[in-house]
């Protein structure tokens, strides 16, 4: 069967996958994912990029060995631990902490003499606390931002808190675990991550938005009807989308995936990977939160309200009428 054929039966109703009946266990999946992270984020925590924490930069051109890097830096501070990676096949970082003007231009001497280059080979460049703490404070005041928008854009267009809610707790789930597979893999967080961050959250967003607009013209039609109850809605509206979020998904994340695995390996450590793992795990992580988290939530929050339990009961009658067969209720 085609993905074209099983996401026209799935549309129609001919054929149910069960997504909000089943929600324990994404609701588990979630938050096993969650304290995994949790946990990683504590220990061996985030490695922050020289933007966010300070310190200075070189480059050594024209060079692939990292142990010259390491001893230059060894001959100018003793007791500095030097982050020296390959950047390619023709150049060499190195990252260490904050150093004084005198320092800078002994490290580039040093450096250059290691690898037997013209100091002019050399870039080099220094980002202080002060300036670090403040490219901190904007990231995090633009993620604060971010959720801000969306639970008003997001409630103004549902016109209800708890499709808000239920959107913020989704990209939270996302925003959490794409950090956590930062820390396991030990990539460095630059301003790039953070952009790549607030572009997951916005395509999460999106799927989401998709997924709940589906809900919300099954649920308003189950109220005028009275023939199917609020989760059975909810759930028709999710296999309804669900095959067009996975063709999205892999679509999107297909030259993703190119620049993660394939450019990083050409272009080397630091071009391009920080923000392309954001992406990669992000968009994986969105697609799933929209299908297995937002709207369980959603049917959730809204299952004690009167009008979904009158509607419940109203659907339960016309089960029981002889001659009458309605929707599973999801339960």
């Amino acid at each position: 069967m085609g993905m074209a054929q099983l996401g026209n039966r799935l549309y129609t109703g001919e054929k149910s996958v069960d997504f909000i009946g089943r929600r324990k266990l994404w609701y588990l999946i979630a938050v096993v994912l969650i304290a995994v992270s949790a946990v990683v984020l504590v220990k061996p925590g985030l490695t922050f990029g020289i933007e966010f924490e300070g310190g200075s930069q070189f480059t050594v051109s024209a060079k692939t060995d990292v142990a010259p890097a390491r001893a230059a830096v060894a001959s100018v501070l003793p007791d500095a631990v030097p982050e020296v990676t390959k950047l390619g096949n023709n150049s060499v970082r190195v990252q260490t902490t904050t150093v004084s003007t005198d320092q800078l231009f002994a490290l580039r001497a040093a450096l250059a003499s290691a690898y037997d280059v013209s100091p002019d080979d050399i870039t080099s460049s220094s980002i202080g606390p002060s300036w670090g703490a403040d490219v901190t404070n904007k990231a995090i005041t633009a993620l604060v931002v971010f959720f801000v928008l969306v639970a008003l854009v997001m409630g103004l267009y549902f016109r209800t808190w708890t499709m808000a809610l239920a959107s913020l707790l989704a990209l939270v789930h996302d925003l959490v675990i794409t950090a956590g597979v930062y820390a396991v893999v030990g990539f460095e967080v630059t301003p790039a991550s953070v952009i790549g961050f607030l572009t997951i959250l916005g395509y999460s967003l999106y799927d989401t938005v998709v997924v709940f607009d589906k809900v919300r013209e099954n649920t308003t039609d189950a109220f005028l009807h009275r023939d199917r109850t609020f989760s059975a809605a909810a759930n028709l509206a999710v296999n309804q989308t669900v095959v067009r979020s996975v063709n999205t998904t892999v679509v999107a994340l297909l030259p993703v995936a190119a620049i993660l695995f394939i450019g990083d390996l050409l272009l080397g450590a630091g071009t391009l990977r920080d923000i392309s793992l954001a992406l990669f795990v992000g968009m994986l992580v969105g697609a799933y939160s929209s299908i297995f988290v937002a709207t369980p939530l959603l049917v959730d929050m809204r299952r004690r309200e009167a009008g979904v339990r009158r509607l419940a009961r109203d659907v339960d009658e016309r089960r029981a009428a002889p001659g009458v067969v309605a929707e599973p209720s999801s339960a």
